[in-house]
């Protein structure tokens, strides 16, 4: 059976293609013209060109096609061109997956995010069914996918499409190429970088995990429902700590608070938009740290039979994949 893949050759659609060729899948790769394909170097894919924004290049590659596992997303916390994520987070999901529909696809995973869902501000676990609404997502992120949520939800009811929703939280591991805000975290305690924290908390699971929880949704998942793929909940510090302790070094860190780091947040972006670089840290990601991201996998290790590896062991595979790579040369 064919399998589509889009964002295959970023962090988690990369793992997602991979653990689909082990499962037996034959899979093409929906990616932008010119974009870094180091990530599917050697695999056995097809690679199908297109943009979410390019309807007509969605409808080329659903073609024969009897799953869809729509992984891409805009990923950014500082978003200077909120448009821009938009039209790919919401418009550009709607338009692939009245594609999907149009060629009678048996199978639809959507890749959503715990950034849509509800967060207890007691610190306990959320889950699926914290309430969440549109006024508590922080930053074009947070809002891009829970309007997008919304509209799969949407789409699913109306035409009765076989889809089920998964809601990652914060994947770790090798091959976050760009990296990721937590993988970008993880170099720059590795590269020394690091020499504050809040007291935020974060989710971590292995990104080859959440991969597996992409086919196990699609396997077991029932439609219409969304399932956490998650792994331990971690206070900044212990992620921080533990890239110390896997690199042999004892550092001493100044705990900031969020009035702290607030204004040192809008310096570092109004000196990115003079010199057209990435902020250290956004306004919205410290905005975001106010509370403790913490969340519970057990609907899916329930249902879908779902497992998660130690995060040491994310973290681990992280800075591993950052050395071999000579991310601290750069």
């Amino acid at each position: 059976m064919k399998s589509l893949v889009t964002g295959a050759n970023g962090f988690v659609g990369s793992a997602v293609a991979r653990c689909l060729l082990e499962a037996g899948h034959e899979v093409r790769c929906l990616v932008r013209a010119g974009s870094d394909q180091s990530n599917l170097k050697g695999l056995p894919v097809e690679i199908s060109e297109g943009d979410l924004r390019d309807v007509a290049s969605l409808k080329r590659a659903v073609i024969n096609c009897e799953n869809l596992f729509h992984v891409a997303a805009d990923y950014r916390l500082w978003v200077p061109d909120p448009e821009t994520m938009y039209e790919i987070n919401v418009k550009g999901t709607q338009e692939l997956i009245l594609a999907a529909s149009g060629a009678d696809v048996s199978r639809i995973i959507y890749t959503s995010s715990v950034a849509t869902l509800g967060i207890n501000l007691d610190g306990n676990p959320a889950d699926e069914n914290t309430p969440s609404s549109l006024n508590n997502m922080t930053g074009h992120y947070k809002r891009s996918k829970f309007l997008a949520e919304q509209v799969v939800q949407h789409l699913t009811d109306k035409h009765q499409l076989p889809l089920v929703i998964v809601n990652p939280s914060t994947p770790v591991g090798p091959r976050d190429v760009k990296p990721t805000p937590t993988g970008q975290i993880v170099l720059d305690t590795l590269c020394g970088r690091m020499p504050a924290y809040m007291s935020t908390g974060l989710n971590v699971a292995h990104v080859d995990d959440i991969a597996q929880g992409h086919l196990l949704a699609y396997m077991h998942g029932k439609t219409g429902e969304r399932y956490i793929l998650g792994g331990e909940n971690l206070h900044l510090i212990q992620i921080l700590q533990a890239v110390d302790e896997i690199i042999g070094k004892k550092i001493k860190r100044m705990n900031m608070s969020v009035g702290m780091m607030l204004p040192v947040a809008w310096i570092m972006e109004k000196v990115a938009i003079a010199t057209n670089t990435q902020p250290r840290a956004s306004v919205d990601s410290i905005r975001m740290a106010e509370k403790k991201m913490f969340f519970s996998s057990a609907k899916a290790i329930r249902d879908l039979n779902y497992k998660y590896r130690p995060s040491s062991e994310a973290i681990q595979d992280a800075v591993t994949w950052f050395q071999n790579n000579g991310y601290c040369k750069r």
